[in-house]
């Protein structure tokens, strides 16, 4: 690969996996520190020190929740990568860190479209994941080879321990920001709720993941398999809602679309307008997936899809606004078309219009059946 993100393969018992992790993305790791180390405290006032002191406080809903392979994981990057517990769980916690959220804008823009729809019959997924510039030199690819469970390809920042990807069972994860918050007390972050998602088996596994989690933030997430089917779950505090394809085609962005929730139907405001803009411009594109007639072409129209910009630089391709402080500007950090269906996956670093869909070097099917059959 061409672009300039490093590609990092770990595997072993979890505390391994840490450490491989951790000394692989030493640099990356300690970028991001810096970073949300002046964003917390520019945005909200949060000390970085306090918050790695507190920050442990986390350790017992994450081995509940997750089981204490993933805690020892967690340390073990913390070792690889020569900094404290606390700030590998500060890293992994930043979405969670003021009630006030300065992170809750977090523009994505998730697709899927399935093997009814698709010209070749192959199922495909993927989105633009928007997210600060600063950490566009901080995002890694793994691929994590877990004794026991499900071998996963997953585009994270580095030291997080989930967020994007899909796995060797054919189960891929696309998310995205909600914005709102609301309830009291520690709950998990949304890198282990997604992690325990990746690191299912199956699809009903993978929705108990979600369904069972006490989250303090609300999140989208578009579960796909390989087997031609697609959920969307717009998960909360409280109740989720969710929503299927549409002739094979589904798409969500940054907004409430299935439901508004109780505690914030009075008032609610999406956290990002241009949501209400992108879901509806990324639909009118993929409409036309009945046009295409190969493999090659679909990609092309889901490459146009993401690379719209109408309404710049708030669009569907996002890109820096310099109205904004420099911190808080944003831009899309990567962006990846998977096929569910031969496990190839493929991913822009940076934004898709500048940069190609480039194939990884990773089958999520390596060693299987499944990807000889396809």
């Amino acid at each position: 690969m061409s672009v300039n993100i490093p590609l990092i393969e770990i595997s072993g018992d979890a505390r391994e996996r840490g450490r491989q992790h951790g000394e692989a993305a030493r640099d990356r790791i300690a970028q991001s520190i810096a970073f949300y180390s002046e964003s917390f405290s520019a945005a909200s006032g949060l000390d970085w020190k306090h918050v790695c002191e507190l920050a442990p406080q986390w350790l017992p809903l994450v081995s509940r929740y997750n089981g204490d392979e993933l805690v020892d994981e967690l340390h073990g990057i913390a070792e690889g990568a020569g900094v404290t517990l606390g700030d590998v769980l500060a890293l992994n916690g930043r979405g969670d860190l003021s009630y006030t959220n300065p992170f809750a804008t977090e523009e994505c823009s998730a697709w899927a479209i399935l093997d009814e729809a698709s010209p070749d019959g192959h199922v495909y997924c993927g989105q633009n994941w928007d997210w600060k510039l600063a950490t566009q030199d901080t995002v890694i690819m793994l691929h994590i080879e877990q004794p026991g469970k499900p071998t996963i390809i997953m585009q994270t920042e580095a030291g997080q321990i989930g967020r994007q990807g899909a796995n060797s069972a054919g189960l891929a994860l696309n998310a995205t920001g909600l914005g709102p918050r609301w309830g009291s007390g520690l709950r998990l972050p949304q890198p282990y709720i997604r992690r325990r998602i990746l690191d299912s088996w199956t699809m009903s596994e993978a929705l108990e993941a979600s369904f069972s989690s006490e989250q303090s933030v609300c999140s989208n997430l578009l579960f796909t398999h390989r087997d031609g089917f697609a959920i969307d779950v717009e998960s909360t505090p409280g109740r989720h809602g969710w929503g299927y394809p549409r002739d094979g085609v589904i798409v969500h962005t940054n907004h409430f679309v299935y439901f508004v929730p109780p505690q914030i139907e009075g008032t609610y405001r999406p956290a990002v307008v241009d949501s209400l803009i992108r879901l509806e411009r990324i639909e009118g594109v993929l409409a036309r997936v009945g046009e295409t007639t190969t493999g090659t072409e679909l990609r092309a129209l889901v490459r146009e899809a993401m690379t719209d910009h109408f309404s710049y630089p708030n669009s569907v391709c996002n890109h820096p606004d310099e109205r904004e402080p420099e911190l808080d500007r944003s831009q899309t950090v990567a962006s990846t078309i998977v096929d569910l269906t031969t496990g190839e996956y493929r991913l822009s670093h940076g934004p898709p219009c500048a940069n190609d869909y480039e194939l990884l070097p990773w089958n999520l099917y390596a060693d299987s059946s499944v990807a000889a059959a396809a």
